[in-house]
């Protein structure tokens, strides 16, 4: 009986949210426009306040929202998803941001936002903790409930804010913000994907290998190189620090198998990482002879970029979801690596299925990266896509075919992960400003007349628009 009246409450919660959420009725403002934005953010069905925090010029706020757990079967459950929205004015454009895990319950202001003057609604990613359901159905996390998230978020926020809207992300998020306007193309004023991957066809990865075969100069290539190899050959040694390591601070392997694994994937995580996050100018930090460097050398520079906590069960559990989406829609890289002798690699880049618990199935859909791929190609509209040119992840980047329009691909010269429309090239940089500043409505006559007098509106402001790579050797 409680579970059955449990299961009314729930439902009769759902379809009041779902049936009023886009309605403007008890969003509107009082006719003399005194009525609070809190107030105004909290008249929505489902939403729920966590907490407002104070910070000059704006006001922002952390929100749970009832989200249904699967968007096709609305009444089989609900959760709540956290959210957050810096407040500028109802009058301004707003940007929609998702990194594609948690949301910072902090304020911050991403380059989209920072350029055209505007709110932000920033949300975190279905399954990433708070946001996930229990029990959890990991079968209800695809790209397309996320979409969904994302829809529903917009369609409740929209009679506020009804200004234009552009979505953006990084990483992740770049690709959460492309997938959102595959599958609701009507919603957004525009689209700012940074460093999107787009494995298209998850098992052909030839692409990676060429990037590592020519980032960079030979003399970094080859530093790295030396490092990576010699932390294999000083495999004994340096796993038993490595046990040590993890014995004084309580890490187990379960998950991806043993230490041994843990070891060898971090080890080859360490190229990688560093062209992630690195610059060409940070080669110098790199031991230069890597045979006569000590272990302590060798363990410090690969734990630094890699980081050796990363794959045990501890560091691997926050990042359930992204493998997860990983190992059944995004799919994952697998890169060779030529300047180490096979009899030093056990196990090779592991897939997706060895960083998720085995109680949790899986079974990968080879089709859904070629239909987003496709739809990209032939129907963009109003996206911009930007990567950097040192980022392993931009080796298999989004490109655009006939059908595109007003959509633009770039790169930033030198940068990595963290690559956005400031690093772009004098040219690129004022017409990708010009464009976010035209889809979101706020372009000046001058401006839309010359792309080169495109600035950001807002000034900058070194707690909101402190931005970098996430630091995650996940995209």
């Amino acid at each position: 009986m409680r579970k059955a009246l449990r299961w009314l409450l729930a439902l009769t919660v759902l379809i009041g949210t779902l049936s009023t959420a886009g309605a403007a009725t008890a969003a509107q403002p009082e006719a003399d426009g005194s009525t609070d934005i809190k107030e105004r953010l909290l008249s929505i069905p489902g939403m729920r306040l966590v907490e407002e925090k104070p910070y000059t010029g704006y006001r922002f706020f952390v929100l749970n929202y009832t989200q249904p757990i699967d968007h096709r079967r609305p009444s089989k459950g609900t959760f709540e998803q956290r959210i957050t929205v810096l407040h500028k004015d109802v009058s301004r454009p707003t940007v929609f941001y998702t990194g594609g895990y948690n949301v910072s319950t902090n304020p911050s202001r991403r380059e989209p936002t920072q350029i055209v003057d505007g709110n932000q609604v920033s949300m975190e990613y279905r399954f990433f903790t708070p946001s996930r359901p229990s029990p959890a159905d990991w079968t209800k996390l695809d790209i397309w409930q996320a979409a969904s998230d994302q829809h529903r978020i917009f369609k409740a926020l929209k009679p506020i804010y009804d200004k234009k809207w552009i979505s953006t992300g990084g990483s992740k998020g770049g690709m959460t913000a492309t997938y959102y306007e595959r599958f609701y193309p009507r919603d957004m004023d525009g689209v700012v994907a940074y460093v999107a991957p787009n494995d298209v066809v998850n098992k052909e990865d030839s692409a990676y290998d060429e990037f590592f075969g020519h980032v960079g100069t030979e003399e970094c290539r080859d530093r790295l190189n030396g490092v990576q190899r010699e932390a294999l050959v000083r495999r004994e040694p340096m796993e038993k620090k490595y046990a040590a390591y993890a014995a004084e601070n309580g890490y187990t392997f379960n998950t991806v198998g043993s230490l041994d694994k843990a070891y060898e994937a971090t080890v080859l995580d360490y190229v990688w990482g560093f062209w992630q996050y690195s610059l060409l100018s940070d080669c110098d930090t790199i031991p230069a002879d890597a045979k006569n460097a000590t272990d302590e050398e060798i363990w410090n520079s690969i734990d630094t970029i890699a980081g050796f906590s990363f794959y045990t069960d501890q560091g691997l559990e926050p990042y359930t979801p992204y493998y997860y989406q990983a190992g059944t829609q995004l799919g994952a890289p697998t890169i060779g690596f030529p300047h180490i002798e096979k009899k030093y690699i056990r196990y090779g880049y592991l897939p997706p299925r060895y960083f998720v618990p085995r109680d949790i199935e899986m079974r990968f859909q080879p089709g859904v990266m070629r239909d987003v791929d496709s739809w990209v190609r032939h129907n963009a509209h109003q996206m911009l896509f930007v990567y950097g040119e040192n980022d392993p992840w931009g080796a298999e980047p989004f490109r655009l075919g006939k059908g595109a329009r007003d959509s633009y691909v770039f790169t930033a010269p030198g940068a990595n992960h963290g690559a956005n429309v400031a690093g772009l090239v004098a040219d690129e940089k004022a017409l990708a400003t010009a464009k976010i500043l035209k889809w979101a409505g706020v372009a000046s006559a001058t401006v839309q007349s010359d792309p080169a007098a495109a600035k950001p509106l807002a000034k900058y402001d070194a707690k909101l628009d402190k931005r970098g790579a996430e630091r995650t050797l996940r995209p």
